[in-house]
């Protein structure tokens, strides 16, 4: 291969040189004076001499005009695209507005470097930025009719940049190319492209140049060239690839690769004679090249959230970091960072853990099933708040077709500041509410093994209920249609039994019962605290109608994980977070929202309230979840009115996960899940141990072969919570742990004889909560709540 030749002495040195009052004074001036002229016969070329580009070109001012570096030389560095990284540093997705990875000169093949020179600007190591003989040949070929290109590779670098920075700054119809120019904007060039030479080393203005060229289908720059069409890397580029690659620059779109091959070899061959006749490569060389197929390995480079692994966790950092002023004090400018800024973005999603989750969503409900039911899983890590899941079944689409969804299940439709985050608002979270309850039941002193009457089905309107920041009002009552008795899930449990077992086996009237000697307040309070809010809001869950605490209201899965994470942490709440980096293309660090983690519940409570979850999985309502670790865990299933959404939430101190199964379209008879076929197998009624019970165990059995997961052993409640107490008589006595356990005669409002249930699972409360000046969190609710339309983001 022939030697690269030696490189000429920079004109702007023998500038340089002669404005120190050098040797090289000669040379100066008629360097100066072929400049002058230079100007003047653009502006001969353009028919029309302006007099204030005149004036700037003017004899007097040539010294300032040769040694002034412009204002506007301070270019901004070319839009990148952002990576978003697994915390295994695996790509989740590209983003950006032009598909562009910078990469320095060395990282850069001797061959492109070379090809690009002798093709477009083979003076260029020669000249000061300015090509005096190639402006003077346009001339010629001007006046005789004719047009040939003066532009020195530093003044296309200089052209390209002022257009990259109207493009970013949204001033695109400003941008002017070509025959659009007029003299004046021809010699303003000119100015920056001289200014240009005097800042920047030649090598760094061929780089820059490289990085930011267009070179068709979407390819910004080298580094995305090379990927694109052949499949490896600006440094790997091979002598064919890059003679076929320097000779695209010219006319993209007329010497397209893909779609003009035959252009493509013949503009190839070009420059494989340029390098040739200027002892770049040797003969052999050449002819070598010359005979080579084009051999593309064309390697679409897709972006966005629609072409993520991890499409709906890709679209919450998105909306993370658009929403937070840490990136800019506008939308704009944060969106500008966002796809043009080449950002690493650092996240905590676990790659191998959300591969599981999103096959079990996927299995459990395939998105174009007629059924059009939704799977969504999702995972935090506890003590430290980390998203480690997000799946759900639906496609990331927002085009209309059956399963298509852009929506995200596992979030609130805004942040805390009322910033969209494309969420579709929660569900009903049914039984999964009752921890709460219980948990305040341990909080205010109560023990686990307090009997509770679980035959009390009626609740007639105005029940003394107490709520210190509100009002709850609500019936359970027959003598007052269309009012109907509390019901539980099944006809066998109306009878006494612990707090405990009450809660293991899910049973309704026993939770009302407990509720009766609580503070509705406080119990809004303790879910509060764990991380519960409304999913449509953001504001606490809403407990002015008793129906409430039976899990009606709408919660985001994130937040219900947040919430038992707080339990398996032993008290301590974080906020979840899903990044842990933002580094920008030159090094920069940016700050990422931190957990703040802190203590929101007693450990003891926490304790409690693990303790009874266990029993879920061991014996009560989720006995026949198949989760491998059943002695180290726990969880509890909720199932709605009609079956329609069903959870199960739950884990140990390494992974908690909340997973969901059910509509999100509507709660209408279409979307019941009882008397129903999916995938070939029969429910008389779908149970929150069932599908949402199957694909949440399969995420934590899959979790806990990752050390990094190791669940401890589940700690144990002090004794007084374990403690024998009278039992509860609701209204008469108030039976907490440690008390004296005297005998009481009950005295309750009469029930029926018969037990058996003859209403809906989850009823709704007949007497309209009343008007209040508390605290908004306990304001009545709207009459229904649909599952939510998220603001669509941009595919």
């Amino acid at each position: 291969m022939g030697e690269r030749s030696p490189r000429q002495p920079k004109a702007s040195h023998y500038l340089a040189t002669a404005a120190n009052g050098g040797s090289t004074t000669t040379s100066s001036q008629l360097l100066r004076m072929l400049l002058i002229s230079s100007v003047i016969g653009v502006m001969v070329a353009g028919m029309f001499v302006p007099a204030a580009a005149f004036a700037k070109v003017a004899v007097a001012g040539v010294n300032d005009f040769l040694t002034t570096v412009p204002s506007s030389m301070d270019f901004q560095a070319p839009a990148q695209a952002t990576t978003m990284l697994a915390s295994d540093g695996s790509t989740i997705a590209t983003l950006y507005a032009q598909d562009r990875k910078v990469v320095d000169f060395d990282s850069m093949s001797p061959f492109i470097k070379d090809g690009v020179v002798a093709i477009e600007d083979a003076r260029f190591y020669e000249h000061g930025g300015v090509d005096p003989t190639g402006i003077v040949r346009a001339l010629v070929a001007t006046i005789n009719g004719g047009r040939q290109g003066a532009s020195t590779i530093t003044q296309q670098y200089v052209n390209n940049m002022l257009i990259e920075q109207l493009v970013a700054d949204g001033k695109t119809d400003e941008a002017k190319l070509g025959m659009e120019k007029t003299v004046a904007d021809k010699v303003t060039e000119i100015q920056l492209a001289i200014g240009l030479e005097k800042k920047l080393s030649k090598d760094d203005i061929l780089a820059g140049y490289l990085n930011i060229i267009y070179f068709g289908n979407g390819a910004y720059g080298i580094e995305a060239a090379a990927k694109l069409y052949f499949n490896t890397t600006a440094k790997d580029l091979t002598l064919p690839q890059a003679a076929a690659l320097a000779g695209v620059v010219n006319r993209p779109t007329y010497y397209d690769p893909i779609t003009q091959p035959e252009n493509v070899v013949t503009r190839r061959n070009a420059v494989l004679a340029k390098l040739l006749d200027q002892n770049k490569i040797s003969q052999a060389d050449h002819d070598a090249a010359v005979q080579a197929p084009l051999d593309l390995h064309v390697t679409t480079s897709s972006q966005g959230c629609a072409a993520a692994t991890a499409a709906y966790f890709c679209d919450y950092v998105q909306q993370l970091f658009l929403n937070d002023p840490a990136y800019g004090a506008t939308l704009e400018e944060r969106t500008k960072v966002l796809y043009q800024g080449g950002l690493t973005l650092q996240t905590t999603l676990d790659s191998a853990l959300q591969k599981v989750a999103q096959e079990q969503a996927t299995a459990t409900m395939s998105a174009t099933d007629p059924l059009q039911r939704g799977a969504a899983i999702v995972s935090v890590q506890p003590g430290t708040g980390k998203v480690l899941t997000m799946a759900q079944n639906t496609v990331y689409n927002p085009t209309e077709a059956p399963g298509n969804y852009m929506g995200n299940f596992a979030v609130s439709v805004n942040d805390a500041n009322g910033q969209p985050l494309h969420g579709a608002g929660g569900f009903p979270v049914g039984s999964t509410f009752k921890p709460f309850v219980f948990a305040e039941w341990l909080n205010s002193g109560h023990s686990m093994m307090t009997s509770i009457n679980g035959a009390v089905r009626r609740y007639p309107s105005g029940y003394p209920w107490t709520n210190s920041c509100g009002t709850t009002t609500g019936d359970y009552d027959p003598a007052a249609p269309p009012s109907f008795l509390l019901p539980n899930d099944d006809p066998n449990h109306y009878y006494s039994m612990s707090a405990y077992e009450g809660l293991y086996n899910s049973i309704n009237t026993v939770t009302f019962q407990t509720a009766t000697a609580l503070d509705f307040c406080n119990i809004q309070k303790m879910a509060t605290a764990a991380g519960v809010k409304d999913g449509r809001s953001n504001k606490p869950y809403d407990l002015s109608s008793i129906a409430n605490l039976l899990g009606t209201k709408n919660v985001a899965p994130l937040d219900m994980a947040t919430a038992f994470a707080t339990f398996a942490s032993g008290g301590t709440r974080c906020n979840p977070i899903a990044l842990t980096a933002i580094t920008g293309a030159n090094g920069t660090k940016y700050p990422v929202p931190a957990a703040d983690c802190k203590r929101t519940i007693s450990a003891d409570v926490a304790a409690g309230v693990t303790y009874a979850l266990r029993s879920v999985l061991q014996r009560g309502s989720g006995w026949n979840i198949p989760l491998d670790d059943k002695n180290n865990s726990f969880a509890k299933t909720g199932t709605t009115d009609g079956n329609i959404e069903t959870w199960t939430i739950g884990g140990n101190s390494g992974v908690v996960t909340a997973s969901f199964f059910g509509s999100y379209k509507g709660n209408g008879a279409e979307f019941v899940n009882q008397d129903i076929v999916i995938n070939g197998k029969y429910y008389a009624g779908v149970d929150g141990a069932d599908l949402a019970g199957g694909q949440w165990a399969a995420v934590m059995n899959a979790a806990a072969a990752n050390p990094e997961y190791t669940a401890s052993e589940l700690v144990n409640p002090p004794a007084e919570m374990l403690a024998s107490t009278a039992p509860l008589v609701a209204g008469f006595n108030d039976p907490t742990s440690g008390a004296e356990s005297l005998p009481v005669t009950p005295q309750v409002p009469a029930q029926p004889q018969d037990p058996s249930p003859q209403v809906p699972a989850v009823p709704q409360a007949t007497v309209p909560p009343q008007p209040t000046t508390e605290p908004e969190a306990t304001l009545p609710p709207p009459a229904a709540e649909q599952p939510s339309t998220p603001a669509q983001p941009a595919p």
